[in-house]
């Protein structure tokens, strides 16, 4: 398997004599050809700026950065793919931070490309060429001169046309899993925050959050319009916006009156449950599915990340717990990184939390962050680190009942509550 690596103009070649490397945490490791599929469909393929590639050179019996004004070589999967190992490089400049991407190693195998990376979910319905820009455009201008007067909408076409955020394209498209925003404050300072970052942070917010506070009568006119099939998703929390459980009230309101009106399809909430009594009024109300977004179950790992302001861990279990005995179908939204993730005590301790909670689906999502600056961030490991792939089968083994996955599910069936 041959190294890949680009020149300036962003042109990929693959070495004729050096073998590809990975990197699990901090570490260069070698690839082995059952970490390997195919380069998935929908998968764009991208330089690391200010790197240099590591490979393997037979000849020197070494692994050596390649000389020359070259870069490495990632590649950012589509939905329904979890990475295995990140590509191996290393930087010129450390203290230059690399864009917020989730960058997976890719190699040269029998005349086409290959990533380190694993199957986790069926891709097609989050495939971005299910996205048809026309059908899209026609969809925003629809819902807009619909509703003029709705911030949220105008807010949401934004996302959709220019950041191509596909659940607020299934907003305009009348499909799968739609989106509606409500607070622009949060009550977390999550290191890889998409939507707002410090000045000083180092690396550029990809996306602009919102800066209104939406009445009840737009989410609902979002919320209604949406939920039009049985297995139609309307979700509270997005990439643009903080912690939607802050506007509970709003929320709140907005589930009463549109349950007044209909049954159909369901209602998420993307959240990352620290504010209990929220969550817990919120689960009340009507709710249906509850995605968490967790990074781990360790407080000095999760503080880390997500320097919650008060709340912790401990919080986060009870409204997880709260809401799976109340007949909410929970998940978490779990942010994986190799070399992390998979480390001893960082698996056992997910594992104690998921039985502990009920959890019903784990969403594998890759981290999209600088490695550097994560690591430097996080603590150090005390176990072993296991690899990507024998993590995932630990928790396909210890925890039958939980469904592995990329992305939000349908349950099979409406529990009553």
């Amino acid at each position: 398997m041959h190294l890949v690596y680009a020149d300036e103009a962003g042109n990929v070649f693959d070495h004729p004599e050096w073998s590809a490397l990975g990197r699990s945490g901090d570490m260069i490791t070698e690839i082995w050809e059952d970490e390997l599929i195919p380069l998935p469909e929908g998968a764009t393929m991208v330089s690391l700026p200010n790197t240099r590639a590591i490979g393997w050179n037979e000849a020197a019996e070494a692994m050596q950065p390649l000389d020359g004004p070259y870069t490495a070589v990632g590649a950012l999967l589509p939905q329904g793919f979890t990475r295995l190992l990140l590509p191996g490089y290393v930087k010129r400049d450390k203290s230059q931070m690399l864009p917020l991407f989730g960058y997976t190693a890719v190699v040269w195998k029998d005349g086409k490309f290959y990533v380190a990376a694993r199957q986790s979910d069926d891709p097609e319905p989050w495939n971005p060429r299910n996205c048809d820009t026309r059908e899209l455009g026609i969809g925003v201008e629809r819902l807009l001169q619909t509703y003029p007067d709705n911030r949220l909408y105008q807010h949401l076409s934004k996302c959709a046309l220019e950041y191509e955020c596909l659940t607020a394209s299934n907003t305009f498209l009348s499909r799968l899993e739609g989106a509606v925003p409500v607070s622009f404050s949060c009550n977390a300072g999550c290191y890889g925050c998409i939507s707002e970052q410090p000045d000083d942070s180092g690396f550029p917010a990809p996306q602009t959050r919102m800066n209104f506070k939406p009445t009840v009568d737009e989410i609902v006119q979002i919320m209604l319009e949406h939920l039009r099939t049985p297995e139609s998703i309307i979700s509270f929390g997005q990439g643009c916006e903080g912690e939607p459980s802050t506007q509970a009230k709003l929320i709140l309101d907005a589930i009463r009156r549109v349950r007044e009106q209909t049954d159909l399809g369901y209602i998420n909430i993307n959240t990352n449950a620290g504010l209990t009594d929220h969550i817990r009024a919120i689960v009340d109300a009507g709710l249906d599915l509850m995605r968490v977004s967790t990074i781990s179950a360790l407080d000095d790992h999760y503080n880390a990340y997500y320097k919650p302001r008060g709340y912790s861990v401990a919080n986060v279990e009870k409204s997880l717990t709260y809401a799976s005995n109340k007949g909410v179908y929970t998940s978490i939204n779990y942010l994986v990184f190799p070399g992390v993730t998979d480390r001893e005590e960082e698996i056992e301790a997910m594992l104690g939390f998921a039985k502990r909670t009920g959890l019903r689906l784990i969403q594998l999502r890759n981290l999209n962050i600088d490695p550097e600056g994560y690591l430097k961030l996080i603590p150090q490991p005390k176990g072993d680190v296991y690899g990507m792939k024998r993590m995932i089968e630990i928790f396909e083994a210890e925890l039958p009942d939980v469904i592995i996955g990329s992305y939000t599910h349908i349950p099979p069936q409406k529990t009553a509550r």
